[in-house]
């Protein structure tokens, strides 16, 4: 195995890992709520004027799977819909009292994650830490741009 081959099985490992590590208490924690409508809240809280085209790309879902999270949400009063004044043709989605406490939920878990792994990241240079971030930055779009190529789109 070389050394480029090595480096993406030890991401996907890690990424593994922090699923792992995170999951059950994730799932004590949010009980009752898949992933992806943890995710799709998380990302409603994150983004104004969240719609489904918006969720689909920072999600990495269609507009179809959007859809149907964004209904049970409603059904399940965790979000509600609106409309702009100027525009009636969009609808947009935000946060209910109820899907706030579900953000805020998932917020402190990953802080209190961030805060179990904080002893790895002071032991790393500021040079390392920025060279990470360049290099996933830079894997990153090339990733997008062989999503653009294979025209993987979110419909």
């Amino acid at each position: 195995m070389n050394e480029q081959e090595q480096l993406i099985m030890n991401v996907r490992d890690l990424f593994n890992k922090m699923a792992w590590i995170n999951k059950s208490k994730m799932e004590g924690s949010l009980k009752g709520y898949k992933p992806s409508e943890v995710h799709c809240i998380d990302s409603i809280g994150k983004n104004v004027d969240a719609n489904v085209t918006k969720l689909a790309v920072s999600l990495y879902m269609t507009r179809g799977a959007i859809s149907k999270i964004t209904k049970k949400l409603i059904n399940r009063g965790l979000i509600e819909t609106y409309q702009k004044s100027n525009n009636k043709k969009e609808i947009y989605f935000r946060l209910t009292e109820q899907g706030e406490v579900i953000y805020k939920i998932h917020e402190e878990l990953h802080k209190e994650f961030q805060e179990r792994d904080k002893v790895v990241f002071e032991q790393i240079t500021e040079e390392q830490l920025e060279s990470l971030l360049s290099f996933v930055e830079k894997y990153s779009k090339h990733l997008d741009e062989e999503i653009k190529k294979q025209n993987l789109s979110i419909n």
